[in-house]
């Protein structure tokens, strides 16, 4: 049996590529003062966007920017055939809850911050092998959240370390379809999970900048690119400390990426925010691939990126009993 659409050992190329028909980011006030804040279609000034509980206020993040990416799409619950969503918090429980008010057939996803790439190429996988025409993708994350699950609440005031990244506070979704004239996702490079012993969860950087360097260089092995082949390579949410680690591993790989790549994480705040590293969370990278990367290429200056998300695999618990920090990471190919 041959596997055309396969590329490689870890690569697929979509034949029937799909099109991001919409997309909608929100976030933050902190998130709105960064470097992206342009970008995003909707800035909120309270975080805890009037609820009781920041893990309330995400939920109705992620179920805003996927109610307004339908609406850009002009399509209903009814139109979209599958809801591929994940988030950081225990069971998945913003997706699963926004999945519950959606009404729309779920598929939970847990990939850490890597989520977002891993539900496009999901996604995408549905769309091109016609088992739906529209296919909704979204995740979120929360700093006050996430903050509390992983590491001290927020009102212990402990003091962040130089290597501890800032988690986004924001949503994003997109709608993939067969048809229409947003950009195409026409390849994806699925990651392994990689452990180099990190554990802790003050440097998730350094934990997820392995499984970058291995899925890029993958990437490169299956289809026979090189960093020339695209106007931008993007990786999520490796921030300072993570990127100079991924940098030199790929360098050490023979590829040479120079001003081809950009870092969401490490791009995502002003060195004025206080961030440390820079940013992380579901919602880094998701912002960086559909705020920036989509509004660049529908304004002509890119034509195709490398987009890639990491995701640090751990729990509380896991951190507790002294298990180190295993990393992943997954690409796609967008084109305009």
């Amino acid at each position: 049996m041959v596997l055309s659409k396969r590329l490689g050992l870890q690569t697929i190329v979509f034949q029937q590529a799909p099109r991001i028909a919409s997309c909608s980011t929100i976030a933050g006030p902190k998130e709105g003062e960064g470097n992206f804040g342009s970008y995003i279609d909707k800035l909120v000034d309270d975080p805890m966007m009037g609820q009781l509980t920041p893990e309330k206020a995400e939920r109705m993040m992620l179920y805003l920017a996927c109610q307004d990416a339908l609406a850009k799409a002009a399509l209903t619950e009814d139109d979209v055939h599958f809801f591929v969503g994940g988030d950081l918090l225990n069971q998945i429980i913003s997706s699963s809850y926004c999945a519950r008010d959606l009404g729309i057939p779920f598929l939970g996803i847990y990939g850490a911050c890597s989520s977002i790439v891993e539900g496009l190429g999901l996604g995408s996988l549905i769309v091109d092998g016609d088992y739906a025409d529209s296919v909704l993708v979204a995740t979120s994350s929360h700093y006050q959240a996430s903050e509390r699950q992983f590491r001290y609440p927020v009102e212990l005031n402990i003091q962040h370390r130089k290597s501890n990244q800032w988690t986004v506070t924001g949503a994003a979704a997109a709608v993939l379809s067969k048809s229409g004239t947003g950009p195409k996702i026409t390849a994806a490079t699925f990651g392994r999970v990689l452990d180099y012993g990190i554990k802790s969860p003050n440097d998730m950087g350094a934990a997820m900048a392995p499984a970058a360097a291995d899925t890029l260089c993958r990437h490169f092995a299956d289809t026979g690119k090189t960093p020339g082949d695209y106007d931008l390579i993007l990786t999520g949410d490796l921030a300072a400390v993570g990127q100079k680690l991924f940098v030199q591993l790929v360098k050490e790989a023979g590829y040479t990426l120079g001003s081809k790549h950009m870092d969401v994480g490490a791009s995502m705040y002003k060195p004025t925010q206080q961030v440390g590293a820079g940013g992380s969370g579901c919602a880094c990278s998701a912002i960086g691939i559909l705020g920036y990367v989509v509004k660049e290429m529908l304004q002509g200056n890119l034509r195709r990126v490398l987009a890639m998300a990491t995701g640090a695999l751990f729990s509380p618990v896991s951190t507790q009993q002294g298990d180190s920090i295993a990393g992943i990471a997954h690409a796609v190919v967008i084109e305009a």
